[in-house]
């Protein structure tokens, strides 16, 4: 017996979750294929053996036009102002969210948290029905929609589905079955990341330090502990992760600074090596990928999901009303709509690492100057404060602020 639907969402994380809550909002039913247990019953509260995410200012906006920004609201840090600097060098970078003119940049928050507020909310959804835990096996083609195989309880399951969404990561199973390439790039660095506790407190500021070895971020978040994001070049990876507290301290204490005092008291370490990962197209004959299906990059300046995040909301907003979610026109005028979102964050990301952990000392300067002309030009950093709050090209409806 085959299953129809319209559409069919492969991977339940924080964006295919995303993309169905928005579909769900718009009255479009879809199916949702996860391959973790459905959790209805989390603790709703992160702690300090959690992973941190920055959220972009349009990413905030988008989780409250999907009802999830109120189970997020208190445990999230606030970003108010910016500061980019580079070891050893005297140029820094300075953005505010007063001289951008809104109250916040971006906010900080538990990813356990997030992932719990959404799936509470898809836990209340009328119109997506969720298989959990569930795999995809196979995809193949047919003359209007998509046959998918999938595992589920020990039994082949067959749908067929109008549009097929791969929201299923960057090793992605359905960009496979579509026979899209990706383009890999290893940056030979890996990623560490805890919760500390700072010696000296300067609320609501998200410090970002560029260094030989990569860059070290701390990050607001709630009853003064920061968010710590530890980049180290690949061949050190077994080292730091063999440190044992005290020594793990010691050496981010020793590639940040004294700015926020005396770091203490990590919490438990994330780690994965850094890649980015780019699909060769982001759409396919009724089928399109989002988030790190389509595109997964270095997590400097964190755009990862709130690029993701974007992806979701443009796909549901194109669907919302139409009669055939998989027609090539819809799917043309999405992967339109994202280019230059995606090409600017690529570029950016890609970009910034390169440049601004050289260690080249003739670029010293011009790195320097770089950075005071723009925070010394007001129309300079405004343009970057709003490509950095997740306006660029033409965002969602549901990522726009509100109001006048």
């Amino acid at each position: 017996m085959t299953q129809r639907t319209d559409i069919l969402i492969v991977g339940g994380g924080l964006v295919g979750a995303s993309l169905a809550l928005a579909l769900d909002a718009a009255g479009r039913s879809a199916t949702l294929l996860e391959a973790a247990p459905a959790r209805t019953n989390q603790a709703a509260g992160g702690d300090d053996n959690d992973r941190n995410l920055v959220l972009a200012r349009a990413s905030v906006n988008a989780l409250k036009a999907l009802q999830v920004w109120p189970h997020l609201d208190a445990a999230a840090g606030t970003i108010r102002r910016v500061e980019v600097s580079r070891a050893g060098e005297f140029g820094k970078l300075r953005m505010t969210a007063a001289d951008a003119g809104v109250d916040a940049l971006g906010r900080v928050v538990p990813g356990s948290v997030l992932g719990t507020a959404l799936q509470r909310q898809l836990a209340a959804c009328r119109r997506i029905e969720r298989l959990a835990p569930a795999k995809l096996l196979a995809l193949a083609p047919m003359e209007s929609s998509w046959h998918a195989r999938v595992a589920m309880a020990g039994e082949e399951r067959n749908i067929e589905a109008r549009l097929v969404v791969g929201a299923d990561g960057s090793d992605s199973l359905v960009r496979a079955q579509l026979g899209i390439g990706a383009q890999e790039h290893d940056y030979g660095q890996s990623l560490f990341v805890c919760t500390v506790e700072c010696g000296r407190d300067i609320p609501d500021c998200a410090f970002e330090r560029f260094t030989d070895e990569g860059p070290v971020a701390l990050l607001p978040l709630p009853n003064q502990r920061r968010g710590l994001v530890l980049t180290v070049s690949a061949d050190r990876h077994d080292e730091v992760a063999g440190m044992d507290d005290a020594a793990f301290i010691a050496l981010a204490q020793q590639r940040f600074g004294w700015k926020l005092g005396k770091l203490s008291r990590p919490g438990k370490r994330f780690v994965h090596r850094i890649r980015r990962v780019l699909a060769g197209a982001v759409i396919a004959p009724r089928a399109v990928l989002v988030g790190n299906a389509a595109q997964a990059v270095h997590p400097i300046g964190a755009q990862g999901f709130n690029l993701g995040l974007r992806d979701a909301l443009t796909l549901a907003e194109l669907i919302a009303g139409a009669d055939d979610p998989g027609t090539a026109n819809l799917l043309n005028e999405y992967a339109s709509r994202r280019q230059p979102d995606r090409d600017g964050v690529l570029a950016f990301s890609h970009g910034l690492i390169a440049l601004g952990c050289l260690p080249q000392p003739a670029l010293a300067p011009l790195r320097s100057l770089a950075m005071l002309a723009l925070g010394g030009i007001p129309p300079l950093r405004h343009a970057v404060a709003r490509r950095g709050m997740g306006f660029r090209g033409e965002p969602p409806t549901a990522a726009l602020d509100a109001g006048p």
